[in-house]
């Protein structure tokens, strides 16, 4: 189906374009209609001798006049196209000096009425047609052709030509040589005109057929076409059948076809201008080949024996010169092919390695990975596999940016490469992640993963970075397939992060029973959370002298449905790893911060000095966490200073990001203490650049601290830290709080030490919300209950 488009047009522009398109519909009737009275005329003449002959030739200018009446309408349009107007303004030119020349013939012959049938052309009106033809042929030739360069541009040129001499030198055969070996010949004049006519048309629709759908309308150029190319057509055939009698009927019904197909031209172009336009798709690829069949024609004539006058030797020479013209062109053509084979080639094996390698780091990719893996399972090849997975690489991207961390995987890529040499495949798995597969008998993984392990001690990449990795190692078992080798590899390797990671484990069996419930932990806990299965309990903080109730902190507990109470230290773990670690402190946080707001109202704001929960590294590195703080508070209700987050020294460590959002909560008021203190490896330094308000001493440092044996020297020696800890923290201004308090003796020492608050098992176990409520009343009860007198 023909797709039309129509230029949306409003109020009286409508009216505008209606009136201008009636106009040239007109033209096109009184073009027609002139044509309609020549051929009712001459049919007339011929039967009852109506008129003169000399009357035949007055048709053709009285069209002529009308057909560039047309174009000067067309010529008023405002919005018309520099190209599309300047082709217009040369057809005006044209069609205005073939009218002077017909008019002149026409003035001519009615001027000697008597000899209209043979007298010929007078040369000042022939001049005139001739100069319209070369005008119209010059305005063909300058509309534009696809936009095109290099190779194409040749090709594109040699296709115009083959079609223009293919086309050229059929009508000459046809029209042209017949007329000039006919038995009555035409006066040159009359043969020149015709073959000017031909150019025309063969120009005009070699034109159309390589126009990219510019300004000027293709179907405006094929009624040009058919203005030169009909006619003369028409009247080569009647010359040549009927001799100087056809001059009659060629100026009377035939010649006054060119002003209609003019005027039809016109109206194509207002309805391309008011956008009323057919596709523009071009078919210029078939014309070359229409040609070369067409300039076979004049060969064939002559192979069945057809007279090799002179006209037909021209159009001979014209079909060798198409032909060296195709050669070339198919020669152009193989080479662009070549080009393109050879182009297609190297794109599909381009893209043939980056599918099957790693963009960053060169490597071989997962997808190539699990491709030679399989091969060499289904060949029974003995295989093995390291998989090679970076200890702790986050901390290298959150601390010293993303492309440093880019340029470390690049290093270890290339060490690798130097390590596996031709003895495996080292492949880039996924982020820190590497993978070495390994073929044949003589492959020994464990050799080569102690090589890895050595070679990453020692700094590598130009920022000299030290990096470890943890390896594990699987072997292809008999019928195993490529996931389950790829499972055991990683259960290796995940079993090496456990046992301290920088270093390597093979896979056995059985091993991947323990990582696989843990691994399946993290499930269970994402369905504990959306379930209700988490509760939040309180380990009471009190003061060494009295007892009395002064903080708690917030401790987490699952309730499993069929595993009853799972403790911490199994299934937190498992939330860092998988990221639960979240969304579960998130939980807390609010739960805590609610039930703290609640024992404020209900005991009074000093009943509780403050309530505390453990904050991991995950969580300080999530940019919501702040916006978590402050909504938990705003939605409880509970004042920043009674919140206090508990930090440890390793998280405190892990980049610009945590140090932002820890003096962030600094400012906001919120207090933070320093957990576990004494067992990392910068406390001193932390105490100076971390805004801490509280440090709690370790349970390691507190543990055995009673002991009495006699001996001052090593009760001095085991006391020593937790003396320090407190001289430093009252230097400093700093609250402090002793861990995992377990007996009598343990808090008198503490107590002589200076220390003023405590937790730990002897002190209180952690409770419910409901036992820190009973502490609560107890407290305000014996508060309120006067001394004995």
């Amino acid at each position: 189906m023909t797709q039309v488009a129509l230029r949306p047009t409003t109020g009286p522009t409508v009216g505008v374009a209606a009136t201008n398109s009636r106009i040239t519909v007109r033209y096109v009737q009184a073009t027609v209609a002139v044509a309609a009275l020549g051929t009712a005329w001459c049919v007339a003449n011929f039967t009852v001798g109506a008129g003169t002959e000399a009357l035949a030739y007055t048709f053709v200018p009285v069209g002529g006049v009308l057909a560039a009446g047309s174009v000067v309408h067309l010529l008023r349009r405002a919005d018309l196209d520099p190209v599309t107007r300047r082709f217009w303004r040369a057809l005006l030119v044209a069609a205005v000096t073939i009218t002077i020349g017909y008019g002149w013939l026409a003035l001519d012959m009615l001027t000697h009425a008597a000899e209209a049938r043979t007298r010929s052309m007078p040369l000042p009106a022939a001049a005139c047609v001739a100069i319209g033809f070369v005008v119209a042929i010059w305005a063909v030739a300058r509309v534009p052709v696809v936009a095109a360069g290099g190779v194409e541009r040749w090709r594109l040129l040699l296709d115009r030509m083959i079609a223009f001499l293919g086309c050229a030198a059929l009508l000459c055969y046809v029209g042209l040589a017949p007329m000039l070996t006919a038995d009555e010949p035409w006066s040159p004049q009359a043969m020149a005109l015709v073959g000017l006519a031909f150019l025309v048309a063969v120009g005009a629709a070699t034109k159309v057929s390589f126009i990219a759908g510019g300004p000027v309308d293709r179907v405006a150029l094929r009624f040009v076409a058919a203005s030169g190319g009909v006619t003369a057509g028409i009247v080569a055939v009647l010359a040549v059948r009927y001799g100087y009698v056809a001059a009659i009927p060629s100026q009377a019904i035939v010649m006054p076809l060119t002003p209609v197909f003019c005027t039809l031209g016109v109206t194509a172009q207002w309805r391309a201008g008011l956008g009323i336009r057919r596709d523009q798709a071009r078919n210029g690829m078939l014309l070359p080949y229409l040609a070369v069949v067409a300039v076979d024609v004049p060969l064939l004539a002559v192979a069945f024996g057809a007279p090799l006058t002179w006209p037909v030797r021209v159009v001979l020479i014209a079909a060798v010169v198409v032909t060296a013209l195709v050669s070339a062109r198919q020669f152009i053509a193989y080479r662009e092919n070549a080009r393109l084979l050879r182009e297609t080639r190297l794109q599909e094996e381009r893209l043939q390695y980056e599918v099957s390698h790693d963009g960053l780091t060169g490597l071989a990719n997962r997808v190539l990975f699990r491709d030679r893996l399989a091969s060499a399972l289904t060949a029974t090849t003995p295989a093995s596999v390291l998989l090679v997975d970076l200890d702790d690489f986050k901390t290298v991207n959150d601390l010293l940016g993303h492309g440093v961390g880019d340029r470390l995987l690049v290093s270890v890529a290339q060490l690798l490469r130097a390590e596996v040499g031709d003895d495996g495949l080292p492949v880039r798995v996924a982020g820190d992640e590497f993978a070495v597969l390994l073929t044949g008998a003589d492959a020994d993984p464990e050799e080569l993963a102690g090589r890895l392990l050595a070679a990453l001690d020692h700094p590598i990449s130009q920022h000299r970075l030290l990096v470890q990795a943890s390896i594990g190692i699987a072997d292809a078992a008999p019928g195993a397939t490529v996931d389950s080798v790829l499972r055991d590899a990683d259960v290796a390797m995940y079993t090496a992060k456990q046992r301290g990671k920088a270093s390597f484990v093979r896979y056995v069996d059985g091993m991947g029973e323990p990582v696989l419930a843990h691994m399946q932990l993290g499930g269970e806990l994402r369905r504990a959370l959306d379930h209700n299965e988490l509760r939040v309990v309180y380990q009471p903080i009190l003061r060494l002298d009295d007892n009395r109730l002064v903080g708690v902190e917030a401790l987490v507990r699952w309730h499993h449905p069929t595993r009853g109470v799972v403790g911490p230290a199994e299934f937190i773990p498992a939330a860092e790893r998988t990221g639960l670690i979240v969304p579960l402190g998130r939980f807390v946080l609010r739960e805590t911060c609610r039930q703290a707001a609640a024992w404020s109202r209900e005991f009074g704001p000093d009943a509780l000095r403050e309530v505390g929960l453990n904050v991991s590294a995950r969580q300080l590195h999530d940019p919501d966490f702040v916006s978590d703080v402050t909504a938990a508070l705003a939605e409880s209700g509970l004042g920043c200073e009674r919140l206090v987050l508990e930090v440890t020294e390793s998280a405190v460590l892990r980049g610009q990001q945590v140090s932002r959002t820890l003096f962030e909560l600094d400012r906001m008021g919120i207090r933070l203490s320093l957990d576990d203190f004494g067992t990392g490896e910068s406390s001193l330094s932390l105490l100076r650049a971390f805004p801490a308000a509280i440090v709690k001493l370790d349970k390691s440092f507190v543990d055995g601290i009673e002991i009495d044996d006699g001996q001052a020297a090593a009760a001095d020696a085991r006391q020593a830290v937790a003396r320090a800890v407190i001289q430093l923290a009252d230097a400093l201004g700093l609250e402090t709080v002793a861990e995992g308090v377990e007996s009598a003796e343990q808090v008198a020492v503490l107590r002589d030490l200076g220390y003023t608050r405590g937790q730990g098992y002897h002190l209180a176990r952690p409770m419910t919300a409901e036992g820190i409520s009973c502490l609560l009343a107890r407290q305000r009860t014996v508060a309120t209950v006067p001394p004995a007198t």
